[in-house]
């Protein structure tokens, strides 16, 4: 199963291959920026991917939409559209 890591002295957090990057946080008890409650609108669930960009699914047109939308740099994905496949270390400016 993929291993989130934090940039931030946090302890590491095991999901199933598949699993969406906000549930898996909320699941772990971790606050995330939302309020469109994951459905896509807002992007304050933005997560920076410090490693293991590869292992998250492709950016759909949503996401593409919203990293437009707000100026958001290539290392950033929006956590409620993105699927953990494989290890990621990320970092979130609000924890």
């Amino acid at each position: 199963m993929p291993l989130i890591s934090f940039k931030k002295n946090m302890p590491a957090i095991e999901v199933p291959a598949g699993t969406v990057l906000m549930t898996a946080l909320l699941e772990a008890g971790l606050p995330v920026a939302s309020s469109c409650d994951g459905d896509g609108v807002c992007a304050k669930c933005k997560i920076i991917i410090v490693d293991g960009k590869q292992n998250l699914s492709a950016e759909n047109d949503t996401e593409n939409f919203l990293r437009e939308k707000n100026g958001l740099s290539s290392e950033v994905r929006i956590s409620c559209q993105t699927r953990v496949q494989g290890d990621i270390t990320i970092d979130a400016t609000y924890w």
